[in-house]
């Protein structure tokens, strides 16, 4: 691989932030027409080494070759105009204007002095129609949902005919019929000549898509070679330097009293007549494609939306109709949208886990030396690493996530529902959520997981419920097989409700 033409590489690249070194001597060659896959574990150095080639930082030493040529790019403007571009793991859309208006913001089609809209509004359409979008062009973005966001992204990349695309977790928000699309789109692009870097946590993806694969650990590269050469076992294994084989830990649950009934819950629009319970000690997994209403579904019965229903806690009748209500029953949940409706990414780590919990904090005054205490330890149970003085916002996602657990924790709820644990975070970071997880179950707390991925619903959960347009469609045991989950979010066969011995 290393002898071949390659169009855009790094030859031993550091990058140094203060004293602080984060990429050690890295290498990576992408060729024209090849997708090379970039994994590792967060904070392995990957968004640092993809920010250096396309121009959005400068390299500490080293160098950045174009054509095998030593290029300095000034800005990722200055990259996009040698045709080097990157689509972000968070979204780079301006939300207030439209689809149209994004996909050529910067780049607007003119006929004469005036805007061409029906030439923007024909390109528009056409590159959301290769992507089987069904979004209109006069749609604003902030109406959209995420996967919508995520192609509208793309279709900007797409405008723009670049030489080398490197796409960073493209597929995190995305369905798995949209993950099709947007694979047969990374083709498309490596049959025109494009070379793809191509960054992503699910290992199926990129041992489907890859032809070259660089492993990074720590700020390093711990393998590069041809992508045939690693399965997904190998790739594990060397991204986190450790034996994968164990990911789930061992379901142990012993079901203690019953901690949670619900009867005949509905969120208007989203579900209705949910019925279900949840005993102590037990983790209930809740399965569904996107727009089942799982997520809905639990945010209503924590306050989040309107429902009506029957809730019991510990027995006794509850009504929640806000979140603060739902915490003092001892009943927590935690968002799948840690960026925007989690965490306070402008803030400090401190400020943000004891948010949840600021009673806990109060003598009269804040006690920040109490709130510094809370944090040492989380940092220690948790496992959070990085600077303890950072922004929220500036950790990796799995810092991130393990932030959110600890400050939901420091309410001490005894019922959590946690919704897309794992989401975008690395393997290692997905074992520990997995042991957290189950650790909490063991403690006797009762626990709810919504999840896109079958293999975390089943290696996980004691019970699974399938949702399907707002209903329950069935109920398997936690040793279920994904073809039946797959049956019953489809709507193909209708299993009975049973309740847990």
């Amino acid at each position: 691989m290393g002898d071949a033409v390659t169009v855009l590489a790094l030859r031993n690249v550091s990058r140094s932030f203060g004293p602080i070194e984060v990429l050690h001597g890295v290498d990576i060659a992408l060729r024209p027409g090849q997708v090379h896959a970039l994994i590792g574990e967060n904070g392995a150095g990957k968004s640092t080494t993809m920010k250096i080639m396309t121009g959005y930082q400068p390299p500490s030493s080293g160098q950045v070759l174009l054509d095998g040529q030593p290029v300095t790019f000034a800005n990722m403007g200055a990259a996009e105009d040698l045709g080097i571009s990157m689509i972000h793991q968070e979204f780079n859309l301006a939300e207030q204007l439209t689809v149209e208006q994004n996909i050529f913001l910067g780049r607007e089609l003119k006929r004469g002095p005036f805007l061409d809209k029906p030439a923007m509004r024909a390109r528009t359409r056409e590159l959301l129609d290769r992507l089987e979008c069904r979004v209109s062009p006069d749609q604003v973005v902030s109406t959209l949902s995420n996967s919508d966001k995520q192609m509208v992204e793309i279709a900007k990349a797409l405008l723009r005919e670049t030489r080398v695309l490197v796409m960073d977790e493209p597929t995190a928000v995305l369905t798995r019929a949209e993950t099709a699309i947007l694979l047969r789109q990374v083709r498309a692009l490596r049959e025109a000549g494009t070379a793809v870097l191509f960054t992503s946590h699910k290992l199926d993806e990129v041992e489907e898509i890859a032809d070259d694969l660089t492993i990074m650990r720590d700020g390093r590269v711990v393998w590069t070679g041809e992508a045939a050469q690693m399965d997904q076992h190998s790739m594990a294994n060397a991204m986190v330097g450790r034996e994968m084989s164990d990911l789930f830990p061992v379901k142990a649950a012993t079901p203690g009293e019953v901690a949670l009934e619900v009867r005949g819950l509905s969120v208007p629009g989203f579900s209705r007549d949910i019925g279900f319970t949840l005993r102590r000690g037990e983790v209930l997994g809740v399965a569904g494609l996107i727009g089942s209403g799982r997520t809905e579904t639990f945010e209503g019965l924590c306050g989040l939306r309107p429902a009506t229903g029957e809730v019991r806690v510990f027995g006794q009748p509850a009504r929640i109709d806000h979140p603060w209500q739902a915490q003092t029953l001892g009943l927590c949940y935690l968002t799948e949208d840690r960026k925007t409706r989690g965490l306070l990414l402008g803030k400090g780590l401190r400020e943000n886990l004891t948010l949840q919990a600021l009673s806990k904090f109060d003598r009269g005054l804040l006690d920040t030396g109490a709130e510094e205490r809370a944090l040492d330890q989380a940092i220690t149970d948790f496992d959070i690493r990085g600077h303890r003085g950072a922004m929220v916002g500036n950790l990796s996602g799995g810092n991130q996530q393990k932030l959110l657990f600890a400050k939901t924790m420091l309410a001490d709820p005894q019922i959590i529902i946690i919704d897309e644990p794992t989401r975008g975070i690395d393997i290692g970071t997905k074992q520990q959520m997995y042991v957290l997880i189950r650790r909490l179950a063991a403690e006797g707390r009762a626990i709810v997981v919504i999840s896109s991925e079958m293999q975390e619903v089943i290696g996980l959960s004691d019970r699974i419920l399938v949702m399907r347009h707002g209903r329950i469609t069935g109920e398997l045991d936690g040793d279920a097989t994904e073809d039946a989950i797959v049956r019953l979010a489809m709507g193909v066969t209708p299993t009975p409700l049973k309740e847990p011995a």
